[in-house]
């Protein structure tokens, strides 16, 4: 199979599809590469290195796009790259269609088999190709929270840890999965207040005797996130439905009862976020202010720290991009019950259910032949 390397063109994206031995993994199983020039520079990667790896190094997307078989990539395509998508090409990167109708409908124009990395799940529920970046989001999420809460950023002034005499900060993080234990980590360690909220008990005893009750746990329901949102110097979403769009479950009248200088991470914003207020910001203008309080709503947030994020999201996807190019699209999807999951769109039809719902469609996920 030639499998394709384009350079992320997303405003700040620096992280790439493949590492230079990646490159090597295929190559060795008989396969072709090629990649766009300055592809991994932004993760530290030369070209010199993926040629030594034995890629074909092209100067432009197009030419990516158009000889491969198979585009491997990091986010979502952008308008520029739409009329590259065809019936026929495999993409496989991270899609968040549920929160974009204008690439759900492309991608439904175009006939082309779009994995999304966030919606590959195992039986067990688990989510292989997200956990990766969750676990790097939640970290940045107290890190950046950290950032906010300085006066000259707009926060509070507080210091997260308090000092001998002075209360730590209040942190709040609405969601029990990865991005919210791995934030709940950073945020013990750095010495704040941690609350997690999760609708599932099973799941607060988890993050309980896993952080040692070093955490307040909280059954979510919109009472307890009202009074928890009052009190929250650092709120973070990390509320995730897969495939679907993220609820609102932090509303606008709760975010006008908090403190003035209060910080918002929204990490659920590549799905459409879980705070009524939020709305996507970039790297480049990462914050905005709203009745006082302090929003942080970057749809690529691992994105700015590309060299560990790329080596963490490559060491869990080269095992499927190697099986789909040993056993081709259809036999790798029919095979591999969770890679079958992952398909959103094949051949103009939607077979993923929240994508379907979140937009009308009809899921041809039980009908569908590959």
């Amino acid at each position: 199979m030639i499998v394709g390397l384009p350079k992320e063109i997303k405003e700040n994206e620096n992280r790439v599809g493949l590492t230079p031995a990646g490159v090597i993994a295929l190559r060795q199983a008989g396969h072709k590469v090629i990649a766009q020039k300055n592809a991994g520079v932004g993760s530290g990667f030369e070209d010199s290195e993926y040629h030594k790896a034995g890629a074909e190094i092209v100067d432009s997307i197009d030419a990516v796009y158009k000889r491969s078989e198979m585009i491997v990539k990091v986010k979502e395509p952008i308008e520029r790259e739409y009329p590259l998508l065809r019936k026929g090409l495999v993409l496989f990167t991270y899609l968040h269609l549920a929160a974009n109708k204008k690439l759900t409908s492309r991608l439904m124009e175009s006939g082309v088999s779009a994995i999304g990395y966030e919606t590959v799940e195992t039986e067990e529920g688990y989510l292989p190709l997200l956990a990766p970046m969750s676990d790097v989001a939640g970290r940045m999420a107290v890190q950046i929270g950290c950032n906010c809460l300085e006066k000259h950023n707009g926060g509070r002034g507080v210091l997260l840890s308090g000092v001998p005499g002075v209360p730590p900060a209040d942190v709040v993080i609405v969601g029990g999965g990865i991005v919210g234990i791995s934030a709940a980590r950073l945020a013990i360690g750095a010495g704040a207040q941690v609350t997690v909220l999760d609708i599932c008990t099973t799941r607060l005893k988890y993050i309980n005797d896993l952080l040692s009750n070093q955490v307040i746990t909280i059954k979510s329901n919109p009472i307890s996130i009202a009074r928890s949102v009052q009190y929250a110097d650092l709120l973070i979403g990390a509320v995730l439905i897969t495939g679907a769009k993220a609820p609102k479950l932090v509303t606008r009248e709760m975010v006008k009862t908090m403190k003035k200088g209060s910080v918002i991470v929204d990490v659920a914003i590549d799905q459409g976020g879980c705070v009524e207020t939020s709305k996507v910001t970039s790297h480049n203008n990462p914050t905005f202010i709203y009745n006082g309080v302090v929003h942080y709503c970057v749809g690529n947030m691992p994105g700015s720290v590309p060299r560990t994020s790329t080596l963490a999201l490559t060491n869990e996807t080269l095992p499927y991009v190697l099986e789909i190019a040993q056993k081709g699209f259809s036999a790798a999807v029919n095979e591999n019950a969770a890679l079958r999951k992952g398909v959103n769109f094949h051949n103009g039809c939607c077979v993923c259910h929240g994508v379907a719902d979140a937009f009308n469609l009809k899921c041809h996920e039980n009908d569908i032949m590959y």
